[in-house]
C-alpha cells in the first residue's frame, strides 16, 4: 500500500527483496544504491541485531514520470534470508507494493529457493495479500556459477505465477536494474488503476 505525502507531492512505494539466505538480496540492494545519484537517494541503512540484518534505503528515480503531479519515491528493503527470522520477514512485508524474488541458481539451492517462495506466499496471505495480485519479479541470480540449474528448471520450480523473470549476476550488476525497473513499472501501472502485468 503506497503512502502519499501531499505536502511533498510524493507517492512512496515499498519494494521488498525476498529469497533464501545468501541468494543475492543484499548484493542487489547494494548495486542499486551504488548506481543511484547521491542527490536522489537516502543513506543505506542496516538494521543489525545480534542475529540478523536488514538493509533499506529510498530513492527518487529521475525518469520514471509523475502520477497526477506527484513524484514517485521507492523504498527498497531486504528481508533476512533464514526462515528462523520469519517474524521480521512478515514485519518488512507490511505495506509492500512489489516484490523481487531473488533465487540462487545453484542446483543444490533449489529446495531452499522453493521453501523461500512458499514462505513468501504464506506471509503475504497472513497480511491479506494474494501473491498473484502483487507486482512480482523473479530473478535467477548467480547465473555465472558452473553448477546452475537450467532456466527451464528454474521456471518450472519457481515461476508458478508467470511473473516477469530475469537471469542475473548481481555481483556484476547483470539483471539488477532490469528487475527493479520491471517491478517499478508494474507498481506504477497498479497505481494508475491497471493490472500487475
Amino acid at each position: 500500500m503506497s503512502f502519499i505525502n501531499h505536502n511533498a507531492k510524493e507517492i512512496h512505494c515499498k519494494i521488498v527483496y525476498y529469497g533464501p539466505s545468501l541468494g543475492g538480496k543484499t548484493t542487489n540492494l547494494q548495486w542499486v544504491y551504488q548506481k543511484t545519484a547521491d542527490d536522489q537517494k537516502s543513506k543505506l541503512i542496516a538494521l543489525n541485531t545480534e542475529i540478523e540484518r536488514t538493509l533499506f534505503f529510498d530513492f527518487l528515480p529521475l525518469n520514471i514520470g509523475d502520477i497526477r503531479g506527484y513524484k514517485t519515491r521507492f523504498h527498497l528493503y531486504t528481508v533476512p534470508g533464514q526462515v528462523v527470522y520469519d517474524a521480521s520477514r512478515r514485519l518488512i512485508l507490511k505495506g509492500l507494493d512489489g516484490v523481487i524474488f531473488v533465487a540462487d541458481s545453484q542446483v543444490e539451492r533449489m529446495e531452499e529457493n522453493a521453501e523461500a517462495l512458499r514462505n513468501l506466499q504464506a506471509n503475504l496471505e497472513k497480511q491479506g495479500y494474494d501473491i498473484r495480485e502483487v507486482p512480482l519479479v523473479m530473478q535467477y541470480n548467480k547465473r555465472d556459477l558452473p553448477n546452475v540449474a537450467s532456466l527451464a528448471e528454474m521456471r518450472s520450480t519457481l515461476n508458478l505465477y508467470n511473473a516477469p523473470e530475469f537471469e542475473a549476476v548481481a555481483s556484476e550488476g547483470r539483471g539488477v536494474m532490469e528487475s527493479l525497473k520491471t517491478v517499478s513499472k508494474s507498481i506504477l501501472n497498479v497505481l494508475k488503476g491497471g493490472s500487475t502485468l
